[in-house]
């Protein structure tokens, strides 16, 4: 069996083509993003691109993908009954109710996560996978944790399953609770493991336990696991997520959006430099006088603004750079370039405004979705689904979410085009009321939809809780009987004045009126309290 640090090695081999794509491909972006295994203290000196296009196009679509998956105000996932399980004889009404409920539990599982630091996580995680085409996420108890490419090695089946995966960083040994190595200790016999080093390299080890059907993992010091280190999850919901933006058949790891178009960057960081430098020396001015003028060069260097000298304006000259045509020349070139990389990053003219409507919304989505689409279904497996059932298991544990049965109920993602999560469910409910009512008319609308469930339904596709705002069945039968009884009182009350001015009912002519008219207001009952 193999120790932590020596299998890290062995796959350290099967990373470095993609590490050092990687690299190149952070340099022309964003360079603080992805560094070399052996430059993890950050004291390299980075170099910095002559363009901020390649920085720009990779913020961008982080954020629209950010915006994509795990939108701000709406839920990226639903849950749902499964029908199948259900059976004939289920309550509708029940079915409804059951919609509200959930609508509820999915609004305490995004306020969690608004709570949590895991949008700004998932952002950073998200310009990795752009730039390298890697990232890796653990998912604690106390939040995200993510690993960039050059701190973590995995290994897949031929199907693309992970069964291993490797992480290496530098702790404190004061904060591990362990001794320095001392020169005698055979594993700190090489030069990166010098005795009375402060930190050390701390490999976690995870694995796919067949045998269980659980994920398992712990951590190693100087090739001894730490006492206390070791967890398990189970295999739907494990706290490690390794993420890839474009998968290869036979690859461990995957292929970045910037690797795509790394020749366009290329290019243009080269323009770049060159209009640079060029406009740098065309920008320097310099005077030229004759050797065999009169005008001395010493006079005119000390000549001050609006002085007076003697000389003939044919002795001097200016240096011109004539390259004015080449510099134009790589101006457009540069320009159909950027135009290029900017398309393909998805940087697009939004409208200013302070409210973006939905549809604006829809088709930013539908554009994510054109092309990146293969990239929403990846991260929906491979990040969404994970994400939410680790999320859910770590609810129910701690009470805070009731437990979900899993026959009966189960989650759905709305993710990509489907961002406006409930959204959609609400756009849809709409247009086929409207749709009756254009079509059969208002009547057939009132006959054949039952508005309280349209409300019902209504509501809990836009997440609102009904409680105490829209009247129960019990409510509006209350509301019907008091209306009822209001129509009735106000005919006797009417009955009474139209009596009143009959002579039948003059005081002066039948004095027994007064006993008449306490008849017939005495069936006048008072309204409820």
């Amino acid at each position: 069996m193999y120790k932590a640090r020596t299998k890290y090695s062995m796959l350290s081999s099967g990373r470095t083509q993609f590490l050092d794509t990687a690299v190149e491909c952070s340099e022309l972006t964003l360079p603080y993003l992805v560094r070399q295994d052996d430059d993890a203290t950050g004291k390299r000196t980075l170099l910095q691109p002559y363009q901020s296009v390649g920085a720009k196009a990779v913020v961008t679509l982080a954020a629209k993908l950010m915006l994509a998956i795990l939108p701000p105000q709406t839920a990226f996932f639903k849950l749902q009954m499964r029908e199948d399980k259900l059976g004939e004889q289920f309550d509708p009404a029940l079915k409804s109710e059951m919609d509200l409920s959930f609508s509820k539990i999915e609004r305490l599982i995004m306020e969690y996560i608004a709570a949590s630091n895991d949008r700004v996580v998932v952002h950073q995680a998200l310009k990795h996978l752009i730039v390298s085409g890697n990232a890796l996420i653990f998912m604690g108890k106390d939040g995200l944790k993510h690993y960039p490419l050059n701190r973590y090695v995995v290994e897949r089946d031929g199907n693309g399953n992970v069964i291993e995966i490797i992480t290496k960083e530098m702790v404190s040994r004061k904060v591990l609770g362990i001794a320095p190595p001392t020169p005698n200790d055979e594993v700190n016999s090489d030069a990166e493991y010098g005795a009375g080093e402060d930190d050390a390299e701390v490999y976690t080890c995870v694995k796919m336990d067949e045998s269980s059907g659980s994920w398992r993992w712990h951590q190693e010091v100087d090739d001894m696991i730490l006492a206390g280190s070791q967890s398990t999850a189970p295999k739907n919901a494990s706290p490690w997520l390794v993420l890839r933006f474009n998968t290869v058949d036979g690859e461990d790891y995957g292929r970045g959006r910037v690797e795509e178009f790394i020749g366009d960057l290329r290019s243009l960081d080269g323009l770049s430099q060159a209009l640079v430098e060029g406009a740098s020396v065309a920008s320097k001015v310099i005077f030229l006088v004759s050797p065999s003028a009169t005008t001395k060069p010493q006079t005119l260097a000390n000549a001050g603004n609006g002085a007076i000298i003697q000389g003939r304006p044919e002795d001097v000259g200016v240096v011109q750079v004539g390259k004015t045509a080449d510099f134009a020349t790589a101006a457009n070139l540069a320009a159909q370039l950027e135009k290029r990389i900017l398309e393909a990053f998805l940087v697009m003219n939004i409208r200013n405004a302070e409210r973006v409507t939905a549809e604006e919304v829809r088709l930013t989505q539908l554009e994510l979705e054109k092309s990146l689409g293969g990239l929403f279904s990846l991260l929906t497996v491979e990040f969404l689904v994970p994400y939410l059932n680790r999320t859910l298991l770590i609810l129910q544990r701690s009470n805070q979410i009731p437990r979900l049965p899993k026959d009966v109920v189960r989650p759905k993602i709305v993710a990509g085009i489907n961002s406006l999560g409930r959204g959609q469910d609400n756009e849809a409910l709409t247009t086929f009321i409207a749709t009756v009512a254009q079509t059969l008319g208002p009547e057939a609308l009132m006959k054949y939809i039952d508005p309280s469930e349209a409300i019902k339904r209504l509501a809990a596709a836009q997440g609102i809780d009904v409680l105490n705002l829209v009247r129960t069945a019990e409510q509006l039968e209350q509301m019907k009987q008091m209306t009822q009884q209001d129509a009735t009182n106000k005919s006797l009350v009417d009955q009474a004045g139209q009596l009143a001015g009959t002579p039948l009912l003059d005081p002066s002519k039948n004095p027994d009126v007064a006993d008449q008219a306490a008849a017939v207001l005495g069936n006048l009952q008072p309204p409820e309290e």
